[in-house]
């Protein structure tokens, strides 16, 4: 079964009818130059309305690890989405902390499946974006070729421009560490603000088609 990250969102009431549509995560962005910055001091209700059973995933581009671990607690994170250039030394002092740990790696032509083997225990999850100029958020879509079957050593998210129409991306991307899809951009009604109707029918049609 294929799971849902549902990125991005920074509205409290947005979150609470998102986390109804019945994501496996749901992420929030702590990187300042982000559109969907949570916020210097977003409400607490933002984070607490998303249920249990749905993993809360912070979002930070070269952060500062004392730093994480404060948004980690107050938000009462699971998981923690390292999105920059972060060290394989950083992931493993973080991942120490006992907090769960995606390593993003940005994938254009020039990509080399082999450079995620070195991150293989410092994280528990990969994820695989569009490369950009800016951290993610591009809203295009990659080869997915380019993972072809290389035998990655952890499950992985794919994020990039994934839209409403990608249900049957199961079949499309075959690899059995395929864990996850990260949707974003193309089912917001704003920046930050996702489309509940878009989300929920994307779920229930995924999940139908890839069992």
């Amino acid at each position: 079964m294929i799971r849902v990250k549902v990125c991005g969102l920074n509205d409290p009431s947005n979150v609470k009818v998102i986390s109804e549509c019945g994501p496996d995560f749901i992420g929030f962005i702590f990187y300042r130059s982000s559109k969907r910055f949570v916020g210097k001091y977003p409400d607490k209700s933002l984070f607490i309305n998303v249920p249990e059973g749905i993993n809360k995933t912070g979002v930070f581009v070269n952060e500062k690890s004392p730093r994480i671990l404060e948004w980690a607690k107050f938000a009462e994170l699971n998981i923690i989405q390292l999105h920059g250039n972060e060290s394989v030394k950083y992931c493993k002092s973080l991942r120490a902390t006992g907090l769960l740990i995606i390593k993003t790696f940005g994938v254009g032509t020039d990509f080399d499946p082999g450079i995620t083997d070195r991150y293989s225990d410092a994280c528990d999850y990969f994820l695989f974006d569009t490369k950009s100029e800016q951290y993610g958020g591009s809203g295009g879509k990659f080869d997915w070729n380019l993972l072809g079957n290389y035998h990655f050593k952890k499950p992985f998210f794919l994020s990039g421009g994934i839209g409403p129409e990608d249900t049957s991306i199961g079949a499309t991307l075959e690899n059995h560490q395929f864990y996850a899809v990260d949707v974003n951009s193309r089912f917001e009604i704003s920046p930050g603000i996702k489309d509940a109707v878009k989300v929920r029918n994307f779920i229930n049609n995924l999940k139908k088609y890839n069992k």
